[in-house]
């Protein structure tokens, strides 16, 4: 047996034998090439994956186009499908000019990592499609994100079909978009078989439809679009069932829906129906703020001979005007009654109790129009409400009666727990009219105080809630305040009632910059002029 000499002195086997042995024990590919580039050695892997290059094959020429031109362009690697397997290979010289090229089979490899960026690219869809659903908050809005966020990553063609929401919509409305449209386009789909399957939800499985059923979705598709390949029907389902259909349709040319797709699809249809019923939802709520509004905004002022008067309202800076400030005018024989008010807490449970309190006057000023005593009945009636032990609310208010005298008005104002008043004077003088008492509805045996004011012709009473002075400016968040108030009614003194009001608000809205505020009410009344 020869031997040949390693680095140190040992002697290594020089058997051929065993050298072939070890070639071909190797999990990978090998190939040697001579200085002509002709293949001298191909070891059992190579035979296995490349079976057309053997001994003498010129590596060139070979039928493995990318190791061919691999070697023509003199590179040192070379990646390519071959057989349905994906193979890898590197070069390394030899000594005489020789090389020797190892392959191996990344097929599996290559399979993971495909996967691995599909499940990636699966993920970023979901979750940009949970973005663009969550920030749809009317129906229409869900519907178009659904069809335009579909394509062209799930189909070429998403067509969004939603449940008829009145009887008077006896044909389901569709939103369609298609990959090249500039934009989704809507219509009225016939009341065919197999959308009627689709909106029940029994379409579910993907694949190429029967001709009857492609004839039914010709509508639905954009011109010559053609015959459509494989159509994948998923339900918009919600708590309450499915509220609709989402079809997806591919081109002949694109393959079908794979179990991965299916089930992506069905997750994203999923979302997309959750996000109806939430725009659902919320337009339930809005209809109900919009009749809540309706009902809670400030009336109109009532003419009342002898006395002028002027009203603002600022709901809180929020989409929904609702809100706990209030003012009423009560016309009577002698002048008017009035009340302002604010109701503690926001949104909608504030609401409701600014119409118990608006109510509660509404039916109390029959029976009684002396404010102090009036306003003793306000807090019985709000204790006598049915749910009063169940809740810790209350209000604010101040009631006055006007009453007509012979020079002006005379005015007794009852408290309970309210911002003084502010007297206006015509010669630009604002004094505070203190009242007093205590907040309506917190206690049972509540006090409250009244006093009295005198209003000569060209004298103002500004009635107003905290909103007017705690509105925060937007440079330094510090508050309007009531000296800036005063200022304001100063510089409008001597005016009627309702340039009163405007210079208040004006004053207000230019101190907040845009910035969000509280409710503001303000009320302003006093003699009128002589006719």
């Amino acid at each position: 047996m020869t031997t040949t000499q390693q680095p140190g002195g040992a002697s290594l086997p020089a058997d051929e034998l065993l050298a072939r042995e070890l070639l071909d024990g190797l999990a990978e590919a090998v190939l040697t090439t001579d200085g002509t580039g002709r293949v001298t050695l191909v070891n059992a892997m190579a035979a296995e994956l490349i079976p057309e290059i053997d001994a003498g094959t010129e590596l060139a020429g070979c039928s493995v186009t990318a190791l061919a031109r691999a070697v023509a362009s003199g590179a040192d690697r070379f990646e390519a499908d071959h057989h349905g397997r994906r193979l890898r290979g590197v070069r390394r010289q030899l000594a005489g000019s020789r090389w020797a090229w190892y392959v191996r089979d990344v097929t599996e490899e290559h399979a993971r990592a495909a996967a691995l960026l599909a499940e990636r690219s699966r993920t970023a869809f979901l979750a940009q499609a949970g973005s663009r659903l969550a920030l749809a908050l009317h129906r229409d809005q869900v519907l178009l994100a659904t069809t335009t966020l579909a394509v062209p990553y799930l189909a070429d063609v998403a067509v969004a079909l939603p449940r008829p929401t009145a009887p008077t919509e006896p044909h389901p409305r569709w939103i369609r978009y298609a990959d090249g449209e500039p934009a989704p386009v809507t219509g009225l789909a016939s009341p065919a078989p197999v959308l009627v399957e689709a909106l029940a939800g029994d379409r579910a499985e993907p694949g190429p439809w029967a001709e009857a059923a492609l004839t039914d979705l010709a509508d639905l598709l954009p011109p010559e679009f053609g015959p459509p390949g494989t159509v994948l029907a998923s339900p918009l389902l919600s708590a309450s069932g499915s509220a609709g259909a989402l079809l997806l349709i591919r081109r002949p040319g694109r393959p079908g829906f794979d179990p991965r797709d299916v089930e992506l699809a069905r997750e994203f249809a999923a979302r997309a129906g959750a996000a109806l019923a939430t725009a659902d939802l919320h337009g339930e709520q809005a209809h109900l703020a919009r009749v809540l509004q309706s009902s809670l905004l400030p009336p109109e002022l009532p003419v009342v001979p002898g006395v002028s008067m002027a009203g603002g309202y600022r709901a809180a800076g929020d989409t929904l005007r609702i809100g706990g400030d209030f003012y009423e005018v009560f016309p009577h024989p002698r002048g008017a009654l009035f009340a302002l008010g604010d109701v503690c807490g926001k949104g909608v449970g504030a609401a409701v109790l600014t119409g118990r309190v608006r109510q509660s006057l509404q039916t109390l000023r029959f029976v009684e129009q002396r404010p102090l005593e009036l306003i003793h009945l306000l807090n019985q009636a709000l204790f006598d409400a049915p749910d009063a032990a169940r809740r810790n609310q209350f209000t604010t208010v101040l009631l006055g009666s006007v009453d007509r005298g012979p020079a002006g008005l005379d005015v007794r104002i009852a408290g309970g727990g309210h911002p003084a008043p502010l007297l206006v004077t015509a010669d630009g003088t604002v004094t505070p009219v203190p009242v007093g008492g205590m907040p309506v509805g917190a206690l049972t045996a509540a006090r409250f105080a009244e006093t009295r004011v005198h209003l000569d012709p060209g004298d103002l009473l500004l009635a107003y809630t905290d909103g007017v002075i705690e509105a925060r400016g937007s440079r330094d968040a510090a508050m309007f305040g009531e000296a800036r108030l005063r200022a304001a009614l100063a510089s409008a003194a001597g005016r009627p009632p309702a340039a009163l009001i405007d210079r208040v608000l004006r004053a207000v809205d230019d101190w907040l910059g845009g910035q969000a505020h509280d409710d503001v009410a303000v009320l302003a009344l006093g003699a009128s002029a002589p006719a």
